[in-house]
């Protein structure tokens, strides 16, 4: 299971970085959301992956019996500004594109 989310975050943050060295705007935003992708899937698994043990310690439990909720919570708020950037950053390339003609980053024209 580790070695799956390891490639899982290796392969999202390759494609990501990728995405984000390319010239077009919507190679840019759809690689930082990739990117965005495996930055919460490694926060995620920061928590340690136990599945049907509770967030909160109960009496008599031990540390080792519990989840955390920590990075759970993080990844959340992490969404939520990660939708909300995206929405951002396609309404300034939309805007651009508009303005310039082209959807290139730099905002020169090639050919």
């Amino acid at each position: 299971m580790e070695l799956l989310l390891s490639l899982a975050v290796g392969v999202l943050t390759g494609c990501g970085i990728y995405l984000v060295l390319r010239a077009r705007t919507f190679s840019v935003v759809l690689g930082l959301t990739l990117f965005s992708y495996a930055v919460n899937l490694f926060l995620f698994a920061t928590g340690r992956l136990i599945i049907g043990k509770p967030p909160v310690i109960a009496a008599g439990l031990s540390v080792a019996d519990y989840t955390d909720p920590l990075p759970q919570a993080l990844v959340l708020t992490a969404i939520v500004i990660g939708f909300a950037m995206t929405a951002f950053v396609i309404m300034l390339g939309l805007r651009a594109r508009a303005e310039l003609g082209n959807d290139h980053v730099d905002g020169r024209h090639q050919k």
